[in-house]
């Protein structure tokens, strides 16, 4: 113990200036061991997980022993283990089937939730799936269909139970090595499968009257009056910020949203239930203290901050009980609940319990933008304003000012906070997104929320008409701004992907800067500036091949160059996001293709009608030809061929050219074997570091390990 004891001296001075700040350093701390859980290569096993748990477990019985200089690390410690084994327990707890191969034909499902893809059709996500000729413990719990063709027929509404033949597989691996890993995503969502149908669904049931259901109907006809009331796309927007529902959006206006840095505003998140619980608080607490004698006699402003959270509840159920609402009712929770406590409501503490509840429920949710994005701008403007408050910088100005400053000042913050973050998941940066958001989030706050509650409170009168004519009116001058500002010149600058350390580098530079206490708090820009360092230098792959092999992508002079106009859009449209150019497929597939060749590796891409015969003959010429057919019988020679049996266990390749060779990551590879990717953990099969990398075909390809991690083969130049 005195060894130990000697090993966490902290010297006295610094833990006396963090005193008071300890707290908000636990949801960093549970978050990094999140973090440390998802980037493991090979799934923790349950005797791990139970064995940090019974660590950590005796490690907090220590404390007591422990002198107090030492208890800050030691509990900072436990934080990052329960985080990691918190995560681990999350993963084993959604477990559900996940289909293991392609399906085509019936399927039968109950709508639990209707939206749009990325190439807006109509999406249905089922449960309660049925699937032919498939025993029922391996049919996916949930299921997503795309609808293609005339689907008039039918008007899905949650809980109505419908059949379709459709298309399904499991859901797919990242695009690239490295890239967003949706099979992580899906696996938390108990999502099994996806897919799509052409030929119209059929109602074979009537909605199930359960109370959820009930909600999510009361939901979708709220959506329907509204963009009856109020048309195109106004309606549209409107049912967006008050029930999720976004089927109405247009592509249009989805992308000039983005191009104004407005599409925050379409989200159901932190923004609209502050605003809508705000204005049902000061609504409640103006009505309490008109009546005489009550503001005197009765607890008004916690009567008001009750109902402001009844009034966020019911808002939450009415948005379908999306992710990002529920993040915001828990933010707001937490700082009316301080209400109700006479504690601080707007605080780094309040914000650092919401963060901690969340992690503590949802460890999944910490990769996601819309988790980083939300603390980054609130932990920002906490910490600013509070900076403002203390030095009262702002006590003398007149109030028109004050008003003005504060919303410049607000979307300034938000904007800066959250711009490393956009750009590295969405690949954009909207220049005038400050501007457009000056001029259009006072409205929105101002005028369109407030009508929207009003509009709620009268529409059991009948008279709530007027009230949805001036939310319209805020609507249209939003519109307006989005649509202006996203038309102007270089109103958008693309970014290409950082690699994986830059967000975990500047987040936590970021937060020492905003947490610590001293002179050392200025080593937090180190890591930010490092960060932004790594992402300065960082090279795209030269070359990426799909998960099918159907489509390749060569970097350019121009860009990078695909090797067709159609198919793999998806694919074709994450490589171009990722490197910062434009999302056009067509146009980068007429772009010269170069040849394809690496680190003075030769590779060829053989796919259509006759791959076959051309086979034999790219491989005469090639070091290594790339098929997206599987090849059956002996394989060619001297060259190496990877086709699609490869692929199927690989995933999408990424060619890069480190040291003067070939360095070929794999999308699997680099994502490790867990349980969202690995049909074998699901079956209770153990599988070891090496049994993992043996899977790897690429390795019996002739391709060998050069001293890598898990995730990257080197190719050595071959011989000619």
């Amino acid at each position: 113990m005195r060894a130990l004891t000697s090993l966490l001296q902290i010297p006295l001075d610094i833990v006396d200036r963090q005193h008071g700040r300890l707290f908000l350093w636990l949801p960093v701390c549970f978050a990094v061991g999140i973090g440390l859980f998802f980037a493991q290569s090979l799934e923790p096993s349950r005797v791990l997980l139970w064995a940090l748990a019974g660590a950590g477990a005796l490690a907090l019985l220590a404390l007591r022993r422990m002198p107090p200089r030492a208890v800050p690390l030691l509990i900072a410690v436990v934080a990052v283990i329960f985080g990691f084994v918190n995560a681990g327990l999350r993963t084993h707890l959604v477990a559900e089937p996940v289909l293991g191969f392609r399906y085509y034909g019936p399927v039968e499902g109950r709508v639990i939730k209707i939206d749009r893809s990325a190439s807006d059709a109509l999406r249905l996500t089922l449960d309660e799936v049925v699937l032919r000729d498939v025993s029922p413990e391996r049919v996916p719990v949930r299921v997503r269909v795309s609808l293609h063709g005339r689907q008039d027929f039918v008007s899905p509404a949650p809980g109505m139970r419908l059949a379709m033949t459709a298309h399904l597989s499991p859901p797919p691996g990242p695009t690239e090595p490295g890239g967003f890993d949706f099979q992580r995503m899906a696996w938390f969502d108990r999502l099994g499968a996806v897919g799509y149908t052409r030929v119209p669904v059929l109602r074979v049931a009537k909605s199930d009257p359960t109370p959820l259901l009930w909600v999510h109907q009361l939901r979708q006809s709220l959506s329907t009056a509204l963009q009856s009331r109020l048309s195109g796309q106004i309606g549209a927007f409107s049912a967006a910020i008050l029930t999720g529902d976004r089927s109405g959006i247009s592509l249009g206006t989805a992308e000039a949203l983005r191009g104004a840095n407005l599409s925050h505003l379409l989200a159901i998140s932190g923004l609209h239930m502050g605003l809508l619980t705000g204005a049902a608080f000061y609504a409640l607490r103006l009505m309490l203290a008109m009546i005489p004698g009550a503001a005197l006699t009765w607890p008004i402003k916690k009567i008001a901050a009750a109902g402001a959270l009844v009034a966020g509840g019911f808002y939450l159920a009415l948005s379908g009980f999306n992710v990002a609402t529920e993040r915001a009712f828990v933010m707001v929770s937490v700082m009316l609940v301080a209400v109700l406590l006479d504690r601080q409501a707007i605080s780094l503490r309040a914000v650092a319990l919401a963060a901690l509840i969340l992690l503590l429920f949802q460890p999944e949710v910490l990769p996601e933008p819309g988790f980083q994005m939300s603390f980054a701008a609130t932990t920002a403007l906490v910490a600013v304003f509070s900076i403002v408050r203390r030095m009262s910088l702002m006590t003398r100005w007149p109030r028109w000012m004050r008003g003005l400053a504060t919303v410049v000042l607000s979307s300034a913050v938000a904007g800066i906070a959250t711009a490393p973050v956009a750009a590295a998941h969405f690949n954009r940066i909207s220049d005038y997104g400050l501007i457009a958001n000056v001029t259009a989030v006072p409205v929105m706050g101002a005028v369109v929320m407030p009508s929207a509650v009003l509009a709620l409170l009268l529409t059991p009168l009948g008279i709530q008409g007027l009230a949805l004519a001036v939310m319209g009116q805020g609507i249209r001058w939003i519109l307006f701004v989005a649509g202006t500002v996203s038309s102007w010149e270089g109103a958008v600058s693309r970014i290409a992907a950082p690699p994986p350390a830059t967000l975990p580098l500047i987040a936590l530079g970021g937060v020492f800067v905003i947490l610590w206490r001293g002179r050392w708090q200025v080593l937090g820009v180190l890591p930010v500036a490092a960060g932004f360092l790594l992402w300065a230098l960082h090279e795209r792959p030269a070359l990426l091949v799909s998960d099918d092999g159907g489509l390749v992508g060569r970097l350019s002079a121009e860009g990078r160059a695909l090797s067709k106009p159609k198919g793999a859009g998806f694919a074709a449209r994450v490589w171009l996001e990722n490197d910062g150019d434009r999302p056009d497929q067509a146009r980068a597939a007429a772009r010269s293709m170069p040849p394809l060749d690496v680190a003075g590796v030769r590779i060829k891409h053989v796919t259509g009608r006759g791959w076959q015969e051309a086979a034999p003959t790219a491989c005469r010429h090639a070091d290594l030809v790339i098929v997206n057919k599987v090849w059956e019988g002996a394989r060619p020679e001297p060259c190496l061929v990877i086709d699609l049996a490869v692929l199927r266990q690989s995933g999408a390749l990424a060619f890069r050219e480190e040291r003067g060779a070939l360095w070929l990551d794999t999308a699997y590879g680099v994502v490790g074997a867990r349980y969202w990717n690995t049909p074998e953990l699901r079956e209770g099969k153990a599988v070891t570091a090496r049994e993992a990398r043996a899977k790897r075909p690429l390795v019996a390809l002739g391709l060998r390990f050069g001293g890598a991690e898990d995730g990257e083969v080197r190719l050595a130049q071959r011989e000619r």
